[in-house]
């Protein structure tokens, strides 16, 4: 239970206030008082506001679902349903053409192409896994995965593998960095120099290796003939270093569990260590104690004798929670506060001690923020407001504060250039996402009628416009050489062959950036954009037909389709294990992102998004008559044992029984899917996890 202490009309948690106090305000030069009498003002003038918000999508949707309710079963005509949306304000006019005006944006989001890591920040491992996950020995991750094909064996270090991953790799060196004659590996001793098809690609010298660049990105390769892998290479090459994660997003919200004031210190704490760059952290590994912290930049020798430093650790993000949540950590008039609010004042605040400091992260002196799940224009203008409001607290120029667009809601894929223009100064990131932009289109036309599966999803039409919407109005807006265009996660993390096989439509289809589930998987999405130009592919893409608003309303309901008893038990199982696997964690142990064994026992990244579009297609399907509430009691309690199988390794698991905190939790997430504002999980796992720490 939160103990309050009433400083400035808010209600503070003390640990809260004894984590602002003592850790994250010195050394920036706010004192506590002016900091709680700037922030209770803030606050009171901004929730009005965020309330208002929240209560227009409930209008909105109310309306889209009385129509809706008038039309059951018929997919209406593209051309009246943005009528239709118009007529409500949902639709809004497109500005007119603009180019976004960001400035002080660091070359990891405006120049560099390459990998983006997603962690929970409030697991101090993975946080720092994903930090130092700008360099990656592909080596490795070529051995260690199943990217050849195969996987390793184990026993020992196996030659006959190891031949074929340095096979590989010189491949690879042939395909980014050619040499003037021959191959590299029929490269002989080094020490009389390399010479390269292109020469500027040469960068510099460290005592380990030489080090070459294409498409901006990193390549050292790693001399050491008295290594166990150089000493057998006729080139004493030891391994291949591969710039990976150029960005991270250190996330507050989808990937983490946290509810009460205890949580969010945890998160805050983690966000502290690495903006402060102290954050450290061991564990056990093989027997043996492992202790984790920031990598160093890394220097080399230039052609010329100059000094070259590249950064040891990925540019940073911090994702916010959106403008929907509460949080008891704060009370403002007896009522939580708005989280997403807290969120931008603490991580802000924090971020200071970087921008104040060495400026580890942001040589630009910029503080970057991801914000979620927001509704069109207006919250994305309340967004900026809030920016405005935390520049001015903390004694910021105005701007320093930029804001990463999720495009993962309808109402701002269909409104994007407008939300882009909201933001327009601060803006250096868009991204899509299909989990949370599928769930969302499930529950805005809820009771139109039955949803396609959600397999087929992904070769429906609005999902092909959406994707390709997004790079064409970021383009047109000016984000080339200036912001990131991102595009989704690849969840499979075992599977890094298929991502090595079909992950490059990222790049092709114009994304500087896309998300990854580990620092080895980013290693590998690295040589995609080796392969692929994409400064040059954005520039061809400009000059096409822009998608068509048309298509990105085209509604994915089976009009008139009936499928067979086995595809509906099918798609009705896998979405109810994927909630329980997902859930159980959640609840039971905190835990809001993890690698979650699917029906088929085929390791999954989940997080809420997922398990938004499982719960809102299984109340799709019940609201329709698809599957009946029984069958889908009954799959619950099969799907129980299923999940209980795949966790009985866990000693901290607890089973699923019908009287868990937990099955309740994914039950409800089901039968109340329909009630849940823009179908999203949160309030009920919140709800839920609140509960059995109180129990």
């Amino acid at each position: 239970m939160a103990d309050y202490e009433l400083i400035s009309g808010i209600e503070v948690d003390r640990g809260l206030r004894a984590f602002i106090e003592t850790e994250a305000l010195p050394g920036i030069g706010i004192e506590p008082a002016a900091f709680w009498t700037g922030f209770a003002k803030l606050l009171r003038d901004l929730t009005p506001e965020n309330k208002r918000l929240l209560r227009k999508r409930e209008t909105l949707q109310a309306a889209i679902d009385a129509r809706n309710e008038e039309q059951m079963g018929r997919a209406p005509d593209p051309a009246d349903e943005e009528a239709f949306l118009r007529e409500i304000g949902y639709l809004v006019d497109p500005p007119a053409p603009f180019t976004i005006g960001t400035e002080n944006v660091d070359p990891e989001i405006a120049e560099i192409a390459g990998p983006q890591l997603v962690v929970p920040v409030n697991n101090a491992r993975y946080a720092l896994n994903a930090a130092n996950a700008r360099w990656g020995s592909l080596y490795d991750a070529l051995y260690g995965t199943d990217a050849l094909g195969d996987l390793p064996t184990g026993g020992g270090y196996d030659p006959e593998r190891g031949a074929r991953v340095i096979a590989w790799a010189k491949a690879f060196l042939d395909e980014a960095v050619p040499l003037a004659d021959g191959r590299w590996s029929d490269l002989g001793d080094p020490h009389g120099g390399i010479a390269l098809r292109d020469p500027l690609q040469y960068v510099g010298r460290s005592e380990r290796g030489r080090l070459f660049r294409n498409n901006g990105l990193h390549v050292e390769v790693v001399f050491d003939p008295r290594h166990p892998i150089g000493r057998d290479d006729p080139s004493g090459i030891a391994d291949l270093v591969v710039e990976s994660a150029i960005t991270a997003i250190m996330d507050c919200e989808d990937s983490v569990a946290a509810v009460d004031a205890g949580e969010k210190i945890g998160v805050y704490r983690n966000w502290l260590g690495l903006m402060r760059g102290d954050l450290k952290t061991g564990f056990d590994k093989g027997g043996r104690r492992v202790e984790r912290s920031l990598e160093p930049d890394r220097t080399y020798t230039a052609p010329d004798g100059s000094a070259v430093t590249l950064k040891g650790r990925a540019l940073i993000f911090v994702r916010n929670v959106g403008h929907l949540m509460t949080n008891p950590m704060l009370r403002l008039d007896g009522e939580e506060v708005q989280e997403g609010i807290a969120d931008a004042v603490f991580t802000s605040l924090i971020a200071l001690h970087d921008l104040k400091g060495r400026r580890a992260n942001s040589a630009a002196g910029s503080i970057y923020i991801v914000k979620p799940k927001m509704h069109g224009p207006e919250e994305a203008a309340f967004a900026n407001t809030l920016f405005d409001r935390t520049e001015d607290l903390l004694g910021l120029p105005r701007h320093t504060i930029k804001i990463g667009v999720m495009d993962e809601e309808r109402r701002t894929s269909v409104n994007l250039a407008a939300v882009i223009y909201e933001v327009r100064d601060r803006v250096v990131f868009i991204n899509t996402g299909f989990l949370d932009r599928t769930g969302d289109e499930i529950h805005t036309s809820m009771k139109l009628g039955p949803m396609i599966r959600k397999g087929e999803m992904k070769g429906s039409a609005w999902l092909k416009a959406y994707e390709d919407n997004n790079v064409d109005v970021g383009l047109a807006c000016g984000f080339q050489g200036r912001a990131q265009i991102g595009k989704g996660m690849w969840a499979i993390p075992d599977r890094m062959a298929d991502m090595l096989a079909q992950k490059i439509a990222h790049p092709e289809a114009g994304a500087n950036t896309a998300w990854v589930p580990s620092p080895t998987a980013s290693t590998l999405h690295a040589i995609h954009y080796h392969r692929v130009d994409v400064a040059a592919r954005q520039r061809e893409l400009a000059l096409r037909a822009p998608a068509k608003l048309h298509d990105i309303l085209t509604i994915p309901i089976s009009a008139g389709r009936n499928w067979a008893a086995d595809e509906v038990r099918e798609e009705l199982e896998n979405n109810v294990q994927g909630i329980l696997g997902y859930v159980v964690r959640w609840i039971d142990q905190g835990v809001g992102c993890s690698k979650v064994p699917d029906i088929h026992d085929v390791g999954l990244m989940e997080d809420r998004a997922t398990c938004r579009i499982s719960s809102q297609h299984i109340a799709n399907w019940l609201l329709h008559g698809i599957v009946s509430r029984d069958e889908v009691e009954a799959a619950l309690a099969r799907m129980a044992k299923v999940v209980d199988r795949q966790n009985e390794g866990d000693p901290f698991y607890r089973p699923l029984t019908p009287d868990s905190i937990a099955f309740r939790a994914a039950s409800t997430l089901i039968f109340q899917g329909i009630a849940q504002p823009s179908g999203y999980t949160e309030p009920l796992l919140h709800a839920h996890r609140l509960h059995l720490k109180s129990s």
